[in-house]
């Protein structure tokens, strides 16, 4: 027994050396992967082979869903035609910038649009909800996270009313981060006629291929006209106090005009991936939608099936293009060497570089491992402060002229592992709105001083050495 047991070990050690060996995409991580395997005898390989295993790299081929999607965007080049459009921009920082970002999601910055930027909970449910209740075609939504509460309660009332009106309503949602949302709340939700499906659903079979690929994204489309898109769950936190992280505070948009149809189709292609109706691609749902506004927008989508990681891409060329300053407001500011280079250049260079993060968090693991990399940014300059309550915000903005709102957290989960969603603004007035709201946040009370927190207890560096370890494989 015990030599079977020792060939077993030997056999899937083997198997996981080689794998990170072969197909390892960094070496910090591989390293870490390593280490892991080594020291932790077949629980380490297993967790490898859960959240370790590169399938950007095998791009889940085997996998039914993936068939669907792979499926679904041959069908949607011939409904698209996939012309090249590039706005026009007088900036040659915008238009790179753009240009990347087509190349890398195969979305185009589009004008106009009119956006209005929601920072406050309730204020941005109300405006949601507002939107739902003028459908008179179909309501299409999809979150990450759905959780029994108010919010939840007074969603199902205005989805029946509105299906009673004879609007088509569509959900999809996180299997994971939904956990929830399931059971008799589901099936309260799809008796009215509400067309729901999780999207990567945890069972049996697909477990080990789906459980580290989550659906990050936030959006909701009504009548093909009206988008929203951020960083706001669809949960009481944002309303009312549910524990000790107080109410949480996030970023969201809603968008009206052209470049809503390219939001559209993000959801388009979850919802043919999650469910089994594929009448979607039809004018109907993607009108020619005619100008609110004047403000250019470009949405930007990437997850583990992208060719490339189209959400670092865009940081990190946000990041490189800055002349003046950088504004970063996460609550996950776990990068990697490549964007935390990049910060380092930018500071060392005279860019204002400021950095926003909750002082308290709702992963231990993830704080940790945050903090441990201030000390390196503190010491080149860049300016960091702690926001005394929760804030859930993805923001990035540079020169107070180009703004990023969505999904996308500083991590490499949000970078490899899930489906993200954020929209580019290509505007002045927007961008320093939200520069203006950083900032009253960034009082001197909470700035990190680099003295002081150089000096913070052995303990303390410690533990955020140890989690600095982890930080690969968030």
């Amino acid at each position: 027994m015990n030599t079977l047991l020792l060939i077993c070990y030997f056999a899937i050690t083997g198997w996981a050396l080689a794998s990170i060996i072969f197909h390892g995409s960094r070496p910090t991580k591989s390293i870490s992967w390593v280490l892991a395997v080594l020291a932790l005898p077949f629980a380490g390989p297993l967790l490898y082979y859960l959240f370790g295993v590169n399938r950007r790299k095998f791009k889940l081929f085997k996998l039914k869903q993936t068939q669907k999607r792979k499926l679904y965007d041959r069908r949607s080049q011939e409904f698209y035609n996939r012309e090249e459009f590039l706005e026009e921009f007088d900036s040659k920082q915008s238009k790179k910038l753009s240009k990347l970002i087509y190349k890398n999601s195969f979305m185009s910055a589009y004008s106009g649009n009119q956006i209005e930027v929601l920072s406050e909970g309730r204020r941005t449910f109300d405006s949601i909800f507002k939107a739902i209740d003028s459908a008179e075609k179909f309501i299409h939504l999809q979150y990450y996270i759905i959780e029994k509460g108010e919010l939840v309660d007074e969603l199902y009332e205005l989805l029946k009313k509105k299906i009673n009106e004879g609007v088509e309503v569509r959900m999809i949602y996180d299997s994971f981060g939904s956990s929830q949302f399931r059971g008799k709340v589901i099936k309260r939700f799809k008796n009215i006629g509400v067309k729901a499906h999780s999207i990567m659903p945890l069972r049996f079979g697909n477990l080990l291929f789906t459980l580290n690929y989550r659906n990050h994204r936030k959006i909701v489309i009504v009548d093909g006209h009206t988008g929203f898109t951020g960083g706001v769950n669809f949960s009481d936190k944002y309303i009312k106090n549910t524990d000790d992280l107080g109410i949480w505070n996030d970023f969201h948009l809603k968008i009206q005009g052209p470049v809503v149809n390219s939001l559209h189709r993000i959801f388009i292609k979850d919802y043919h991936f999650s469910g089994e109706e594929n009448l979607l691609l039809q004018k109907k749902y993607l009108p020619d939608i005619a100008s609110h506004g004047d403000d250019i927008v470009q949405i930007v989508a990437s997850g583990p099936d992208s060719q490339h990681p189209a959400v670092m891409q865009q940081y990190l060329a946000m990041i490189h293009s800055a002349e003046h300053s950088i504004y970063i407001e996460n609550p996950y500011f776990i990068p990697g060497i490549a964007i935390l280079e990049a910060l380092k250049i930018a500071a060392m260079s005279g860019v204002n570089v400021s950095l926003l993060v909750p002082k308290k968090s709702d992963s231990i693991l993830a704080r940790l491992s945050m903090f441990s990399q201030f000390e390196q940014l503190l010491a080149v300059g860049v300016a960091i402060y702690l926001r005394p309550n929760f804030s859930h915000a993805k923001v990035i903005v540079i020169d107070d002229h180009i703004a990023s709102v969505g999904s996308g957290n500083f991590d490499y989960r949000s970078f490899e592992h899930n489906f993200e969603a954020n929209a580019l603004l290509y505007d002045q007035k927007l961008a320093k709105e939200i520069v203006t709201q950083f900032k009253e946040h960034c009082v001197d009370k909470v700035r990190l001083d680099y003295e002081t927190f150089k000096n913070r207890g052995r303990l303390q560096k410690f533990l955020e050495g140890l989690a600095r370890f982890f930080s690969p494989l968030l």
